[in-house]
C-alpha cells in the first residue's frame, strides 16, 4: 500500500534545535518510523512553512503527488494560524475545505485522513492567542470532515511533545505521532486493502 503524507514542517521532520535549520535524521521521523511498522511505502511531502494549499499551482501539486496513491494524510494549518490575528481557526477550516473539495475530484473520501495538528502550546514563536486558535482547530476539522464524508483524526490526543518553540515536534513527539498516526489509519488500510 502506498500511502502520501502531504504536510507542512513537523511531517517534514524540521529539527529547530539544528543551528541551520536542518532535519532529523529518518529514523526519527513519524513517516519513516510508520512506513518502518506497517510495511507501507510511505511519501513524506511535507514542507516547511506550508500552508494549506489554496493557489491554483498549489491544488495542482497536491493532485499530482495524490495521483499513485492509495491513501492520502492532510496535516497542514499551523502556518496558516501563524499568520496571527485576524486569521482564526474557522479560517484555515475554510481553506481546508476548499482544498479537501479539489481533493475529492480525484479520490474517494474514504482514501482521505485529515489531521488536526497538535495544538501549538506557548514557546519561542508563539503567544497565548495563537494557542487558543490552534485549539480551536480540531473541532472545526472535526466538523469538516464529517461534512465532506472523509475520515479525522486529532493529533492533540496523541501525546505529541513540541519544543521550545511551541511548535514542532521533539524526536519523542515524532514517535508518539508514528503511533497515533498508525492507529488512525489502520481502519482505512483495512479496508483498502479488504476491498
Amino acid at each position: 500500500m502506498t500511502l502520501l503524507c502531504y504536510g507542512d514542517s513537523n511531517t517534514y521532520g524540521f529539527d529547530p534545535r539544528s543551528y541551520f535549520g536542518g532535519r532529523y535524521p529518518a529514523e526519527v521521523r513519524w513517516t519513516h518510523r510508520l512506513a518502518q511498522a506497517t510495511g507501507w511505502t510511505v511519501h513524506n511531502a511535507g514542507e516547511n512553512g506550508r500552508e494549506i494549499p489554496r493557489r491554483a499551482w498549489e491544488l495542482q501539486d497536491l493532485l499530482r503527488r495524490a495521483a499513485d496513491a492509495d491513501l492520502v494524510t492532510l496535516m497542514l494549518g499551523g502556518n496558516d494560524l501563524l499568520q496571527g490575528p485576524p486569521f482564526a481557526a474557522e479560517d484555515a477550516a475554510a481553506r481546508m475545505d476548499a482544498c479537501l473539495t479539489a481533493l475529492l475530484t480525484q479520490r474517494a473520501p474514504s482514501t482521505v485522513l485529515l489531521v488536526s495538528p497538535p495544538p501549538l502550546c506557548l514557546g519561542a514563536w508563539t503567544n497565548a492567542a495563537l494557542c487558543r486558535q490552534a485549539a480551536r482547530l480540531a473541532p472545526c476539522y472535526r466538523a469538516l470532515a464529517a461534512k465532506r464524508e472523509v475520515a479525522f483524526a486529532d493529533a492533540g490526543a496523541w501525546g505529541v511533545e513540541l519544543l521550545f518553540d511551541g511548535v514542532h515536534f521533539s524526536p519523542e513527539g515524532h514517535r508518539a505521532f508514528a503511533v497515533g498516526i498508525q492507529e488512525a489509519l489502520e481502519p482505512l488500510a483495512a479496508q483498502f486493502l479488504g476491498g
